[in-house]
Order: C-alpha cells, then structure tokens, then sequence
C-alpha cells in the first residue's frame, strides 16, 4: 500500500515557506491506518518496556504501538498540559521555540523506551523527549517516525539512535 497517497501537503501552514503533513486522511481510512499501524509495529526491532508519544500528533499511534508490542504509553506533552510533578525540556523547532514536559515517575531506571512521533523535521522536539527519557533513566531503543523531512537533516541531531521512519521526503 502507497501510504504516501493518505498524506496531504498543506502550503504556509502553519506560517509561510512551512509544508505542512496532514496525516488526518491517513487516519480516517481504515485499512491504511491498519497498514500504517503493521509497519511502524515492523520498524520496532526489540523487547520494549515503554512507547513514548509526543504531543500531539505522536499520540495517534504512539498509544496503537504501545498496545501491539504489549508495552505502555508515556505522553510527552507541552508545557502546563500535564497534572503532576514533572521534568521540562526547552527546544527549537523549525518555526519557533517551546518546551516539552514528561512525568517525572513515567520511566523507570533501564526501561527500554521507543520514541515515536509523526514527523522528524528539523529533530528538536524529537532531540527534546530523548533528553526527558534519558534523564528519566530510561533507555532509548529506537527513535520511529511516520515521516521524515530529509531534507531539513533532522536525524543528524539523533546520531546516536537508531531512527526509522515510514516515509521520507
């Protein structure tokens, strides 16, 4: 299945020269959200403790991952969005600065973590969560993405993780 069928650019969005990914049409179909989903599960090569998602859109099948590799979910969200006691990581991103923030009892000492999120783009946000995982304890596996804009270079700012992804532009 051409995934790359379900993906819709979005010019200028969210502000000009940016290229926007909806992966919304990919996610109402239900058989390339079924295949989506095989595939991502594919790229995981490991024993998995815990499958982190990063708000918003790393949610989506960050959860559905967690579920397929019988592990649990770990949100990382922006700042104030989460209810208790937490660690905070600045980051860049290709249109602006922001914080990421994770639990600080999500991971324990050596769980062995996947990272996924929909897009690598510029790699701060992802650059971001590894350092709240890491500080955490944790071990990060594998970073896994939907997408990856190889052209912005962001895997060279998780040299020292395996990164896949699904699709590249």
């Amino acid at each position: 299945m051409d995934l790359e069928k379900y993906i819709r650019a979005i010019p200028d969005f969210p502000k000009p020269g940016v290229d926007f990914k909806d992966i919304t049409p990919l996610l109402a179909d239900a058989e390339a959200l079924q295949y989506c989903l095989e595939q991502l599960t594919l790229l995981a090569n490991a024993k998995i403790d815990k499958v982190v998602g990063i708000e918003s859109r790393g949610f989506f099948f960050a959860s559905l991952l967690a579920k397929e590799l019988n592990a649990g979910f770990v949100p990382i969200r922006k700042g104030g969005k989460l209810p208790f006691q937490t660690l905070k990581q600045p980051y860049t991103l290709e249109y602006g600065m922001d914080a990421l923030e994770i639990h600080e009892d999500a991971i324990k000492e050596g769980e062995k973590v996947l990272l996924h999120d929909d897009v690598l783009a510029t790699g701060g946000t992802a650059r971001a969560a590894c350092k709240l995982i890491e500080q955490l304890g944790g071990t990060i596996i594998q970073c896994n993405f939907l997408i990856e804009l190889e052209f912005l270079k962001g895997s060279e700012k998780l040299k020292k993780y395996e990164v896949r992804s699904l699709m590249s532009y």
